[in-house]
C-alpha cells in the first residue's frame, strides 16, 4: 500500500509549479481551476482564506473533473474536516501541530504541514511526513536556506511557497530536495477579476514547463 507521502506526489505527478489561490468571488472559482488544467497544472491549492473558499473547493471538485483541488492554509483540525469534506484530495497547512498530525493520521487523504526549522523539520520527519511546505520561502532564507538543508536532512523533501515567482521558482526547483513550489503568480488578481482566464492559460502553460 502507499504511504501518503507517495499518494500526494502521484496527485501533484510531476507539476513543477502549485498554483495557490484565494478565490474571493465563488464564481471564479470553476473557470480558473478550467484555465489552470488546461495549462497543464491540473493540482490547485484553494486556500481557506475567504468565505468562499469551502464552495470553491466543492464546486470545482463536482464540476471540474481535470482538476485535483487542494485545500490550504489549514490551521485547527475542524478546518481539516471541512475541507476534506468539500472534496478536497490534499491538505496544506502554513505550519505543523499535534492536532493536525493527529487528524491527518485518521484521515486517508494526503497532508503537506509547513516547516522552516531543523527541528521542526525533523519532528515531521519522525512522524512520518517526509514531504513538508517550506514557508514562507523567501522570508525564511529562500533557495540558499534548502540547499543547505539537503545533506544533513537529505531524505525530507519540500515543495516551498511564499515569496516565490517566476523570477526565482527555477533557482528552487534546481534544488536535489524540492520537488514542486507554490505560488499565486500564475493566477494574478487582476487576471481573475477580469475574467481573463486565456492569459491565466498562458501563465499556467509557461510555468508547466519548469521541469525539474
Amino acid at each position: 500500500m502507499p504511504t501518503k507521502t507517495e499518494k500526494l506526489l502521484a496527485l501533484l505527478n510531476g507539476q513543477p509549479v502549485i498554483p495557490v489561490l484565494k478565490i474571493a468571488d465563488i464564481a471564479d472559482a470553476v473557470p480558473l481551476a478550467r484555465a489552470l488544467a488546461r495549462g497543464g497544472l491540473p493540482a490547485i491549492e484553494i486556500t481557506l482564506r475567504t468565505a468562499a473558499a469551502l464552495e470553491a473547493i466543492r464546486r470545482v471538485a463536482g464540476e471540474v473533473e481535470e482538476a485535483i483541488v487542494g485545500a490550504g492554509t489549514i490551521l485547527d483540525r475542524q478546518q481539516f474536516k471541512d475541507a476534506v469534506s468539500a472534496g478536497s484530495k490534499f491538505i496544506v497547512s502554513p505550519g505543523i501541530t499535534r492536532e493536525l498530525m493527529i487528524t491527518a493520521d485518521d484521515s486517508d487523504v494526503p497532508f503537506l504541514p509547513g516547516a522552516i526549522t531543523p527541528g521542526e523539520i525533523m519532528t515531521a520527519r519522525q512522524a512520518g511526513l517526509d514531504f513538508l511546505k517550506f514557508f514562507p520561502a523567501e522570508q525564511a532564507g529562500g533557495a540558499a536556506f534548502l540547499k543547505a538543508l539537503a545533506s544533513p536532512i537529505a531524505d525530507v523533501k519540500f515543495c516551498p511557497t511564499g515569496g516565490v515567482s517566476v523570477a526565482n521558482a527555477k533557482d528552487y526547483l534546481s534544488l536535489p530536495n524540492v520537488v514542486c513550489v507554490g505560488g499565486s503568480w500564475v493566477a494574478p488578481d487582476d487576471l481573475v477579476r477580469a475574467g481573463n482566464w486565456a492569459q491565466i492559460e498562458a501563465l499556467a502553460r509557461e510555468a508547466a514547463g519548469f521541469r525539474k
